[in-house]
């Protein structure tokens, strides 16, 4: 009886957050090298949303407080790097090169640890409030105070987002992995990228992981960091002008 109250709060749980996903998808499906880049499914919203949470949200206190609700209690980290790779090394370049572009940019220079002004809420608890995840991470801009990536992982889907997913808003456009035995579900609006995973591991077993890009966002941080950089740059070549 416990077990099946569990379930049914899950569900309403899935419900809720995807009526919040606000998505409606007119798709097409492809396997080739830019088939998530070049014919998009299409959604009837400004962007995609979690909890309510979407491009244009400005994380605060109480927000972190609704989300502790729903999702247990966070754990935040400040200035950290930003890595974009999902699913495995070399997918974001085949499939998805836009967001390799950023990638690239937001980790330059290659090869070395590049810290970004960000804050990350990472919930590892979420089963203690019934959630259908087992790990979350929300990460935000310091500056803009807006989301830049979103990640939400799961073993078992117990209470079929996939599924949830496919009736609700249409079949996804699919990528079925060359290289790998697993596929991914593509949804793009206004730049930003929903990308639903489903992850083989090495026990042959799959796994799940929604990722949300806030490409936008995170253009505008590339922005911002290029900015601040010339601007301390400026102040070194002042500096030394001024030294002698």
């Amino acid at each position: 009886m416990q077990s099946q109250t569990k379930l049914q709060n899950k569900i309403t749980i899935i419900c809720a957050l995807f009526s919040l996903l606000s998505i409606s998808i007119l798709t097409s499906c492809s396997d080739n090298r830019e088939s998530a880049e070049t014919v998009p499914a299409t959604v009837k919203s400004d962007s995609f949303t979690f909890f309510d949470l979407g491009t244009n949200t400005k994380l605060s206190e109480h927000i972190r407080k609704d989300l502790g609700k729903k999702l247990g209690r966070d754990a935040i980290e400040r200035r950290s790097i930003l890595d974009l790779n999902t699913n495995y090394a070399g997918f974001i370049p085949k499939y998805l090169p836009k967001i390799d572009e950023l990638n690239r940019e937001i980790n330059f220079p290659p090869g070395e640890r590049v810290e970004h002004n960000t804050v990350k809420l990472m919930y590892r608890y979420t089963h203690r409030e019934n959630a259908p995840f087992d790990d979350v991470e929300l990460v935000f801009s310091e500056y803009t105070k807006t989301p830049l990536l979103f990640k939400m992982n799961f073993q078992l889907d117990e209470t079929g987002i996939v599924e949830t997913l496919k009736t609700k808003y249409g079949p996804p456009q699919v990528i079925d992995w060359m290289e790998e035995n697993g596929k991914s579900m593509v949804w793009r609006k206004n730049m930003d990228v929903l990308l639903v995973s489903l992850v083989p591991d090495q026990f042959g077993r799959h796994e799940y992981q929604i990722v949300i890009y806030f490409v936008q966002n995170l253009k505008q941080l590339i922005e911002i960091e290029k900015n601040e950089l010339k601007m301390r740059e400026q102040q070194r070549t002042k500096s030394g002008k001024t030294a002698f």
